[in-house]
């Protein structure tokens, strides 16, 4: 999405909702970074038309944050289909990234990461393949400011519980409280919450 006004509008109020006592930003990247999750949805829809159903993309918008393996296990479950999960997964990135070099950024976010990244540390908190999201970092052009990523896997639990931020916060060394997390998703919200961290939905903004 552009820079227009309304970004530049909505980057103010992101940056009145930064505390100056924070010492760490942690983004999720999958549509707080990264506006990509109508490429995300319709690769699951693909992906499920492979296997033989048809799947509501709503239920991707429920499950935002969860891990890949998580929601695949998921949606096993709701439509009563046996799935393989890591094939179904592996099948679901190659679709998304047959179009993954048009990622484009949520701009405001983007912003507000390339402002900070000189005075805070800047880490990834994502339940995405790490694969997928060092990618989406590189075309979004900020890979270089990422201090820590940590991605689906990578942790015993992955969102909703605060395993990967309390592991993020610990690789930067800063008290969890004295992180900002910055998110989409009530998964990623809650996480936060439990990890003792501050947090911001930036899609309310």
């Amino acid at each position: 999405m552009p820079f227009d006004n309304s970004q530049r509008l909505k980057l103010e109020k992101l940056n009145e909702l930064t505390p100056a006592d924070c010492q760490a930003l942690l983004y999720d990247c999958d549509g707080t970074l990264a506006d990509n999750m109508q490429n995300h949805k319709e690769s699951y829809v693909k992906t499920a038309l492979e296997y033989g159903f048809e799947l509501d993309p709503a239920l991707i918008d429920e499950l935002a944050g969860w891990p890949t393996a998580q929601v695949v296990a998921e949606m096993s479950r709701r439509y009563n289909v046996p799935l393989d999960i890591a094939a179904f997964a592996q099948r679901k990135g190659q679709i998304f990234n047959e179009h993954i070099e048009d990622t484009q950024p949520v701009s405001f976010v983007v912003e507000h990461l390339k402002q900070h990244a000189e005075k805070y540390r800047i880490g990834i908190v994502s339940g995405g393949r790490r694969q997928t999201v060092e990618k989406t970092l590189t075309v979004l052009g900020i890979r270089h400011l990422i201090d820590f990523i940590v991605c689906a896997g990578e942790t015993e639990r992955g969102k909703p519980f605060p395993d990967p931020f309390l592991k993020a916060a610990d690789a930067l060394a800063v008290n969890p409280g004295a992180c900002l997390v910055l998110e989409d998703g009530k998964a990623g919200t809650d996480a936060a919450a439990a990890a003792g961290m501050r947090w911001v939905r930036i899609d309310k903004i």
